[in-house]
């Protein structure tokens, strides 16, 4: 763990500890590393000068030369080039510049994302997860209209299901965190969490879920904040780990706003 990496780990021991912020030994988050039926299966703390392509794809699995996820009317393409590693982090970064895409259309800004999926529709994901703990801390891009994001999506390639661990939708305050789910006539339905806060561009904040085969439970920063148990909503299928910075979801960035950067500095999952 890097120094950032941590202090961050010492605070959310300290706020569990003392119950800052309403917490309680209930739902406080899991200490993973400390009990002997908790495996760590991925670890990046980003520490070297170039990501590691053999844990991340920068595209989701339709990538041809970037990609996007156009249902959304998003306003990024996502490239290569926009993912860096260095001092110890992660940056995504977003810039306005138009570029025009493998599917034809121009798009007004290119963004970065990294994902244990594929580099491709017809190769193997790199990595995938059926249950565990899942953690990141990552600072958010103070800049409005921008949609950082930290989810799971199965190794099918395919929603539902779907499991949002985070997204800030176009603002900083507010933290999104979904289920996604066919109930039995096959319609797709959704549950979604709210934590609002401020401060979160101000630093590096952890993020987590707990996804086991009874229950999905969210934390921000050591502390929980969702909770789903409903048998039919929680997912039962290999997912792929997925962080990145989108554009215009749901609200166009302010015209003065060129660039925007999110960073990461490490990455955790933990499975039984």
């Amino acid at each position: 763990m890097t120094s950032r990496g941590a202090v961050i780990g010492v605070l959310m021991l300290l706020l569990a500890a003392c119950g800052a912020g309403g917490a309680t030994p209930e739902n406080t988050a899991p200490r993973p590393g400390g009990t002997g039926d908790w495996r760590l299966v991925l670890r990046d703390d980003f520490d070297g000068s170039r990501l590691d392509t053999g844990r991340w794809a920068t595209c989701y699995d339709w990538n041809e030369d970037g990609c996007t996820i156009s249902s959304n009317n998003e306003l990024e393409w996502y490239q290569p080039g926009q993912v860096t590693v260095d001092g110890g982090k992660l940056t995504l970064t977003a810039q306005r510049r138009d570029v025009r895409a493998s599917d034809g259309k121009v798009y007004p800004w290119v963004s970065g994302m990294i994902s244990t999926g594929r580099d491709d529709w017809y190769a193997e994901p790199r990595h995938t997860f059926t249950y565990g703990y899942f953690e990141a801390a990552i600072r958010i891009p103070p800049q409005g209209g921008m949609a950082p994001e930290f989810w799971m999506m199965p190794a099918s390639r395919y929603t539902p299901p779907e499991i949002d661990i985070m997204e800030f939708l176009g603002n900083t305050r507010r933290v999104s965190m979904f289920v996604h789910w066919l109930n039995d006539e096959g319609e797709e339905r959704k549950q979604r969490g709210i934590y609002t806060a401020d401060g979160f561009p101000d630093g590096y904040h952890v993020f987590a879920l707990l996804w086991e085969k009874d229950k999905l439970v969210w934390f921000v920063d050591g502390v929980e904040r969702f909770r789903v148990t409903e048998p039919e909503r929680i997912p039962h299928v290999p997912m792929e780990v997925i962080i990145n910075l989108a554009v215009g979801l749901p609200y166009t960035p302010h015209p003065d706003t060129d660039l925007a950067r999110m960073y990461v500095d490490w990455v955790r999952v933990w499975q039984r």
